[in-house]
């Protein structure tokens, strides 16, 4: 998976019967929205949303999604709704 234009980046991942889980950790509010790497196994995300009534959330999907070439209803937010740290599920998926 390529984060912006000129880097590329190995996510970890688990997997699962459905598919697979990723551990992201989100800033909210920054002034660009991208993927900036992966420290501790964590997928770090700027966001420029704010975490107000799921703006952010959504926000991180749409991001996860072109990044991935995957349809924003196979992503999911299974943990972390509230948190900077979340865990997304990719469904259909065995690894990217």
């Amino acid at each position: 998976m390529a984060a912006g234009a000129d880097m590329d980046i190995k996510i970890p991942y688990k997997k699962t019967s459905d598919g697979i889980l990723i551990e992201v950790k989100v800033e909210p509010r920054s002034s660009r929205k991208k993927i900036t790497g992966v420290i501790d196994n964590v997928l770090k995300v700027k966001l420029t949303a704010p975490p107000v009534d799921g703006a952010a959330n959504e926000q991180l999907i749409g991001i996860i999604s072109e990044e991935t070439g995957i349809k924003k209803s196979g992503i999911r937010i299974i943990r972390g709704l509230s948190s900077k740290r979340k865990v997304i599920e990719i469904k259909g998926v065995s690894k990217i």
